[in-house]
């Protein structure tokens, strides 16, 4: 995003422990807002700027995030975090890990995404909705797993 002129914006999702979590870069059109990820699960990709808020964004993303055995596992939602507080050279053209700024993303604001009281109220993924998320467009190679 920054490349095309745009504010770079990132949004963390917190996981429950066994599974992953995930960042995806947010963008403004006319107010709404929108996000774009690169994953392997067609399900997590893309959202068309048609939220009124981060938050908003950030539920329509919920129900996709799931375990093999169907429960419910994204727990967090960051606040937007503005990746031009950083030099490029610590992010965009940086020959080291980034696992300072992930930690610093990781670190950043969080809002939980199901109250407390509703928890016990989610109801686990169907048999199709399992089927769905192993919808992948690029297979493992033969003997990785990653545990997901």
């Amino acid at each position: 995003m920054a490349y095309h002129g745009r504010k770079a914006l990132l949004m963390d999702f917190q996981t429950l422990p066994n599974d992953t979590d995930h960042v995806v870069a947010l963008f403004r059109e006319n107010g709404f807002w929108g996000a774009m990820s690169k994953t392997n699960h067609a399900i997590l990709r893309w959202r068309d700027p048609v939220y009124k808020n981060p938050r908003e964004l950030a539920l329509s993303y919920f129900h996709e995030y799931m375990l093999w055995n169907g429960k419910k596992s994204m727990v967090a939602y960051s606040v937007p975090f503005d990746l031009s507080r950083y030099a490029p050279e610590t992010w965009i053209t940086a020959e080291d890990d980034l696992d300072a700024l992930a930690e610093t993303l990781d670190s950043s604001r969080h809002f939980p995404i199901v109250p407390k009281k509703n928890r016990r109220l989610l109801r686990p993924g169907s048999m199709l909705e399992l089927k769905a998320m192993s919808i992948v467009e690029w297979k493992e190679p033969r003997g990785y797993h990653t545990g997901a």
